[in-house]
């Protein structure tokens, strides 16, 4: 089975490896489409955190945007999975800590997560083992495009219900990434007014062809009452402009990492009474997400600016996207191409 390996900083290839087999509670996926995050780039260049505190090591099967259709079923799997089109959460808890067994699985110290932490081989390969108790079943009117955006829009979703926008609310959007623009699109779902900030022209240019109330560069943010504030940005320096932006009384929610620690002074949160949220992890948006999109509330499939195969992979991770990508910030990979 050919499988995209990354071997060290700045060293990866596709190999070769034993294809998967569907242990006891586990299936194995015939994967369709998997998408490129930032969190694998940052594993490609040596940045990611995990790699310094122990949670993960080279070499590593990248991968944990996907979808894919059932294959083979291990023992005490029910075999009407055989055949489904799906996808999975990324978060492997214990399942039996206080904080698993407490739904908090996401968190558990001693989770794994696919193609990033403990050692769980992603989705960049032409096949990928996954616990049957992670799946989530396709509906038809989830294409494959759709289907390896679920992971992503999780993580959004739960993000615009930490900011529990009301109808007619102002939500602003700092960061016009995937998960930026997921965030805008569910939110305005939701009926809220939706402004989007960025720094890149070519970032804001496609952020307005989706339609949302304000697209602004990050030196021209009107002065409006914002009555949530989503950081979805990787700038060290958002955090606090995000709680400085927000209305009294508001919420502001952090989705976005940076490489460096961020500082926030905890007087403006007291004194503006603001809630503040951080989200980690799409584990309870999965299943929200798949009825949007079934649903066509939300599309998310102008965001994909190119579909690659495997042997593409590192070039996308050093930064050079194919010569006829669209202008949209994500890319996905065909295994099979």
């Amino acid at each position: 089975m050919r499988a995209f390996v990354v071997t060290g900083p700045h060293r990866s290839g596709v190999q070769e490896v034993e294809p998967p087999k569907a242990g006891p509670g586990q299936v194995v996926v015939d994967v369709s489409r998997v998408g490129v995050c930032g969190t694998d780039v940052e594993f490609f260049t040596g940045e990611m955190a995990y790699l310094h505190q122990g949670h993960a090591r080279y070499p590593m099967r990248l991968g944990h945007e996907w979808c894919g259709t059932v294959a083979e079923v291990g023992r005490g799997v029910d075999p009407r999975w055989l055949g489904r089109r799906v996808t999975g959460d990324t978060m492997l808890g214990c399942g039996h800590c206080r904080r698993c067994l407490g739904g908090l699985g996401h968190v558990c110290a001693d989770r794994s997560e696919i193609g990033i932490r403990g050692g769980f081989a992603g989705a960049l390969a032409e096949q990928l083992a996954v616990p049957v108790s992670a799946l989530h079943a396709l509906p038809d009117t989830v294409d494959d495009t759709a289907g390896a955006l679920v992971e992503p829009g999780g993580n959004a979703l739960r993000s615009v219900r930490a900011a529990a926008p009301a109808p007619g609310d102002r939500v602003l959007v700092l960061g016009p990434g995937t998960i930026g623009l997921l965030v805008a699109e569910f939110a305005r779902a939701e009926g809220a007014e939706v402004h989007v900030v960025g720094k890149a022209p070519r970032s804001l240019e496609f952020a307005r062809t989706l339609g949302f109330a304000g697209v602004w560069g990050d030196d021209s943010i009107p002065a409006l009452p914002w009555d949530a504030v989503v950081d979805a940005s990787n700038d060290p320096a958002v955090p606090a402009l995000a709680l400085d932006l927000v209305e009294p009384g508001g919420r502001v929610v952090y989705i976005g990492l940076a490489g460096t620690p961020s500082r926030l002074d905890t007087r403006t949160l007291v004194l503006k009474d603001v809630t503040a949220v951080g989200i980690l992890g799409a584990s309870t948006g999965l299943a929200g997400t798949i009825e949007r999109y079934a649903a066509a509330a939300v599309d998310p499939r102008p965001l994909v600016a190119a579909t690659v195969g495997l042997e593409q992979v590192g070039e996308v991770l050093a930064g050079r996207l194919p010569d006829d990508a669209g202008p949209g910030p994500k890319v996905h990979v065909d295994p099979r191409r």
